[in-house]
Formats: C-alpha cells, sequence, structure tokens
C-alpha cells in the first residue's frame, strides 16, 4: 500500500497548526503566505535539512529513523494521539512492500469477557478501531437503542452519526461527536493500515456523506480513552455520563467501555428509567 499521501497531507495539516510564535521563532516584518510553519522552519526545529524535510512532506517517510520521528513531533508540537499516528504512518511505509489489504477474522467475544460486561450494573459494551459495538450487556444495549434499530446497521456509533437523521436528535454534543468519531477512526486506519473491513467502512462514509469527507480531510486523530456523553434518549431523556475505555490485553482491537452517571443526578435518574424499561422489554421477548 502506498501512503505517501496520506503522509504528505498529515504533516501539512500539523504544519498549519502551529505559528511561527507557538514554536518560539523570532518574528519577521512581511506578510506570511502560509498559515503556519513554512518547510525550512519545520526543517530548522527537527534539525534536519530542508531538502530532507521536503522529501519527508512529500510521502518520502520510509526508513526515517525514530530519532528523526520524534523530531518531527516535537517540532510539529503533536500531542500522543498525532505522535503514535506519524510513526504508525511510517512503520505502514516501511512495510508498503510485503504486506496487502486483509479481511480481519471474525472477532470471538470470550465467556469470561461477557460475563464482566454483565457484571456491570451500568451501561458497558466492547468496541473496536471500526465503532462496532461487539458485544454488551442489556443496559449497554437499552442506551444503544437507537442504533440496534437503525437501518443503516449493524450497531456502529460512526455509521448511524453519518448516515441515520435520527442521530441528530440522540447525540447532543452534534460537532464534538462527528469530530470525535472521524478522529477515532482516522487513529484506527493508521495502526491497521491493512484492515479492508475498516477501509471499506471508510469508503462507505465518504461516498454517502459529505460532512464526512470534510471532517476526514483535516487529519486530525484521537485516542478515545475517556470522556463525557451528552446524549438524548427516546424512552430516557436527557443523559451526561462519563465513560472510560480500557483496552483488552488479551483481545487486541477491543476496548471496554464503561458509562456512569453522578450518583443522585438527573442522569442517574434516567438510567433507572432506562434500567426498568429494559428489564421490561427482556420480559416481553423470553419465551
Amino acid at each position: 500500500m502506498d501512503n505517501r499521501s496520506e503522509v504528505r497531507d498529515f504533516l501539512v495539516t500539523r504544519r498549519g497548526k502551529v505559528t511561527p510564535e507557538q514554536a518560539g521563532l523570532a518574528a519577521h516584518g512581511g506578510t506570511r503566505r502560509v498559515s503556519g510553519l513554512r518547510r525550512g522552519e519545520v526543517a530548522q526545529l527537527a534539525g534536519v535539512s530542508v531538502e530532507y524535510y521536503t522529501q519527508l512532506e512529500r510521502g518520502n517517510i520510509r526508513g526515517a529513523s525514530d530519532s528523526v520521528l520524534d523530531a518531527l513531533a516535537r517540532a510539529l508540537q503533536l500531542d500522543e494521539a498525532e505522535r503514535a499516528h506519524l510513526f504508525d504512518l511510517a512503520r505502514a511505509a516501511t512495510n508498503s512492500s510485503t504486506t496487502v489489504r486483509r479481511k480481519p477474522a471474525a472477532q470471538r467475544i470470550r465467556p469470561v469477557v461477557q460475563q464482566i460486561l454483565d457484571s456491570q450494573l451500568c451501561p458497558a459494551w466492547l468496541s473496536n478501531g471500526h465503532c462496532d459495538i461487539v458485544a454488551t450487556n442489556r443496559l449497554g444495549r437499552a442506551l444503544n437503542s437507537p442504533l440496534f434499530d437503525s437501518p443503516v446497521g449493524p450497531a456502529n456509533h460512526a455509521r448511524f452519526r453519518f448516515l441515520d437523521p435520527r442521530a441528530a436528535d440522540y447525540y447532543r454534543d452534534w460537532d464534538a461527536t462527528g469530530r470525535d468519531t472521524v478522529a477515532a477512526l482516522r487513529t484506527a486506519a493508521g495502526n491497521n493500515p491493512y484492515d479492508k473491513a475498516l477501509s471499506d467502512l471508510i469508503g462507505e462514509l465518504a461516498t454517502r456523506s459529505e460532512e464526512f469527507r470534510t471532517r476526514w480531510a483535516t487529519h486530525d486523530v484521537r485516542l478515545h480513552r475517556t470522556g463525557i456523553k451528552r446524549l438524548h434518549h427516546p424512552i430516557a431523556g436527557d443523559l451526561d455520563l462519563a465513560y472510560e475505555a480500557l483496552e483488552l490485553p488479551s483481545d487486541p482491537g477491543l476496548a471496554l467501555l464503561i458509562f456512569t452517571a453522578e450518583p443522585g443526578s438527573p442522569s442517574q435518574q434516567a438510567l433507572d428509567l432506562l434500567a426498568s424499561w429494559a428489564a421490561t422489554e427482556a420480559q416481553h421477548v423470553s419465551p
């Protein structure tokens, strides 16, 4: 896989985000033609020649040493997610001649992992780099019922966010949800550049959603570890839920997401209502 365009666009967009003042460079008079750093300024900060950095920014990153990548990360003031993405792009470029796109094996959920999910008193589910809901407990399924009922299924946060009009009612932080979802997919694509199913999902979203195409072009990346989700559920109403994402070392590519509400808060009352509704629904489908 030739990822030179990915490398080029990532470096160009990161360079455009850093001003000379932020980089500690002396400001000179005159009008600048670029919004961020010039190539020569990045090269100066990274301690490499302008010619070498120009080659890197053209996408010729194959063979770049870890020390050079670290220097670039410092010069461009990359955060943890961006630095990891840069190294992923370099790794993919190095392996491009020996690796082909592949369809990953079906993910099997170990019984103990499902037991951990079912033991949680709060919404919990497993997600992968595709934003699929791979497994869930009862309350997690109830919280995500709009996704499970969506005609654009199977349950996938990215597909629901960009392709189902009902998502606008479900996600109260509409703009942030779109930005973070695309950034998470971009991170996964850098980490797994030969994942055919992921590439197919990104292609589908880019084909069917102008918003997704616009956001994808920013090349932003993000680590999905902790935060607040502000949702509007059709049964329970508004919920403000804190979440933690825990990676499973024995199940590469899967993360356990657990959502909690502040005790005694309106969100906790909404979760209690949702749990009651979910229990009633489960009784209706039981033989």
